[in-house]
């Protein structure tokens, strides 16, 4: 079922008779969609069916081997990719900031035309006339953009994405590349564009930050067009999903859980019609072999012959139904507790992570480690694999343990050089060596995909050769840090069953609430340097940490101080707001009066500029162009301020 143009808003940008190949592979199959103002669209499908790309070619950072994609040319297009490049040498605030050089450059621009108007004397000319005009239209850019401080906005963004107020003055390359990763979406949010393309942005993001991010793209006005292996995220965030399987589209108005239910009755229905086709075509076919060659049946031999030519055969799309089949070896028995940790204290050089850790994991739980990147999670996990020593306290795993460690940093671990067979080749031992081919086939790895190095597969490729490494030994711990980054949805859900199958004991490090939810019976927290433990699953510990998130972020956000005459107007508004409970009508009353004043002034302040206006169009010589300038600006000013006043009380008295 091809895409087809959606109600509720215009075309944002439309996808042509696109087609994709590389050689003789075919990526993307003469694909047809449109994206409208109001969409947001969760782009679903495997690893490696073509998502991304989609994404660079509606930015035109690759071209189509055939078909084209159309953007207006007023449409903005904020686009955060998997990996990018990060910016270095300024603050977080201060490089959070830049998203508003366009705004920052329309006001200079505004000042450099005041300056010009004022020396200019060709006040009749059209070039003087353009700049009149270009004058009022960033005027009324910089009225629609200003509805906010923009330092106040970058603060707000950056804390709602995990940044402490006291971090924001910390230098960019001090911070992760998770981190920086933060900073690139929030400049992305902040230049508003009209559409937005985010691939994977939770990746590197918390629950609590993947929470807020939810909330933002809720109340977002632009269209969104989402790359996510997050199940809930995509059903809190999208109304539309179009998903990729094998070259062709299949576009549903609808999110992502309501979307595999409607794909599924499609699939059933287009089975059920195409074999009652195939019943009704072999009938007829019947009819015409054994009719054939008589005189008085001809007719209608005929007829049905012609009826088969005519008929539109039914077809049944093509499913991917490729998948992991992930089983880990029986768990031998360790000691009562796997691991255990008394008054650790854990850093690197002077510099402490988390303190006073008191954890104890006992065979066969299943436990997730949870908070801000950059607190601990990952620190502790090397604690564990006798990769970090604690600085104080105890850490001990415990007897007969034999842990199967999943780093997320398998950039780094995997033999970029090796192939993919080697990989295991090199660990295996005993007869597990005979069966390598077909662990790596149940890890979709096939044919000539074994010959392929490391360097040159996908990170949900990666992801799977590492846990591939996982089957070779019967291990009774499995510490698995991220492990289903990059991973798509259905092989994260193959991969959970597995592990809630698993019999030995379970340490996870993950943001992924779907994949956590009935997998985990207990959490380890860590937050402001301490190690927190929660009873019960992830769906309750989100429920207990959004009662204490608003004070935490009230007492983290300190906003842009309030000038006194603000500070005044406020509680001006506050003492208005209590009398106006008090007494209703009277304030009714003094509101309509208040709109006739405005009203008398809007007329003043637009006959003023209308004379200014004309004035500048053609100055006589004791008039001084810089001071008509500022004394237009001035009105223009004043005229918007009563505006939205007007605007407001209106508003009070329909409510």
């Amino acid at each position: 079922m091809q895409g087809t143009p959606r109600g509720g808003g215009r075309n944002m940008i439309s996808i042509n008779s696109l087609t994709v190949a590389y050689g003789g592979f075919i990526l993307l199959n003469d694909i047809n969609f449109h994206i409208s103002e109001n969409d947001k669209i969760g782009l679903v499908g495997k690893n490696g069916a073509g998502k991304s790309t989609i994404l660079k070619l509606i930015c035109g950072i690759q071209n189509p081997t055939n078909g084209k994609v159309a953007v207006p040319n007023d449409v903005k297009i904020g686009y955060l990719p998997q990996i990018m490049e990060h910016h270095r040498g300024r603050t977080v605030i201060d490089e959070a900031m830049t998203a508003f050089a366009d705004m920052f450059a329309e006001e200079a621009e505004l000042e450099r035309i005041t300056l010009e108007l004022a020396e200019r004397t060709d006040y009749e000319s059209q070039a003087y006339q353009d700049l009149i005009i270009r004058m009022n239209e960033i005027n009324d850019r910089l009225a629609f953009s200003r509805s906010d401080n923009p330092q106040v906005q970058a603060e707000r963004t950056l804390i709602g994405l995990g940044f402490k107020y006291e971090e924001l003055s910390r230098p960019t390359e001090t911070f992760s590349q998770g981190w920086n990763m933060r900073i690139e979406l929030a400049k992305i949010l902040l230049s508003k564009p009209d559409v937005l393309l985010l691939d994977e942005p939770t990746n590197h993001l918390d629950i609590e930050s993947i929470e807020w991010l939810e909330g933002y793209l809720r109340d977002y006005r632009g269209s969104l067009v989402l790359i996510s292996h997050d199940r809930k995220f995509l059903d809190n965030v999208t109304n539309r999903t179009v998903e990729i399987m094998l070259g062709r589209i299949h576009d549903y108005k609808v999110p992502y859980s309501k979307y595999l239910e409607l794909r599924k009755e499609r699939l059933e229905q287009q089975r059920a019609a195409f074999e009652n086709q195939q019943r009704m075509i072999e009938k007829t076919e019947e009819f015409i072999e054994r009719f054939r060659y008589k005189p008085t049946k001809s007719n209608q031999v005929q007829s049905r012959v012609k009826q088969l030519e005519k008929l539109e055969r039914i077809e049944v799309d093509l499913e991917d139904k490729s998948a992991l089949a992930v089983k880990f070896p029986p768990a031998p028995r360790s000691g009562d507790i796997a691991y255990k940790s008394v008054d650790m204290k854990v850093g690197y050089g002077e510099k402490v992570v988390f303190s006073d850790a008191q954890i104890e994991v006992r065979r066969g739980e299943k436990v997730a480690l949870v908070g801000r990147n950059g607190e601990g999670k990952t620190t502790l996990m090397r604690v564990i694999m006798n990769e970090l020593d604690p600085m104080a306290g105890e850490s001990k795993v415990g007897y007969n343990v034999n842990i199967g460690y999943y780093a997320q940093n398998q950039e780094d671990i995997l033999d970029k050089e090796d192939t993919v067979f080697g990989t295991l080749d090199r660990i295996a031992v005993g007869d597990i060596r005979l069966k390598l081919r077909d662990i790596l086939g149940a890890f979709l790895f096939k044919g000539e995909d074994i010959d392929k190095k490391v360097a040159v597969l996908s990170g949900g490729e990666r992801a799977r050769l590492a846990m591939a490494k996982l089957i070779l030994k019967p291990y009774n711990l499995l510490a698995l840090d991220e492990p289903t980054n990059h991973m798509d949805i259905r092989s994260k859900d193959i991969l959970k069953q597995a592990l809630k199958a698993y019999d030995g004991t379970l340490i996870i490090v993950s943001h992924d609430r779907d994949f956590l939810d009935g997998l985990v019976d207990k959490l380890y927290e860590f937050r402001d340097g301490k190690v927190k433990e929660h009873l019960g699953g992830v769906q309750e510990f989100l429920e207990r940490r959004k009662l204490e998130n608003l004070s935490e972020l009230e007492r983290h956000y300190k906003p842009v101080e309030e000038k006194p005459a603000e500070v005044i107007q406020k509680k001006e508004e506050a003492k208005q707001e209590y009398q106006a409970k008090k007494y209703v009508s009277k304030e009714e009353k003094k509101i309509r009066n208040r709109i006739s004043f405005l009203e008398k002034k809007i007329e003043e302040y637009e006959t003023k500029m209308a004379e200014i206006e004309a004035k500048l169009m053609s100055p006589g010589p004791e008039d001084d162009v810089m001071d008509l300038t500022r004394a237009y600006l001035e009105n223009k000013r004043e005229l918007d301020y009563k505006m939205e006043e007007w605007s407001e009380l209106n508003e009070q008295l329909e409510q």
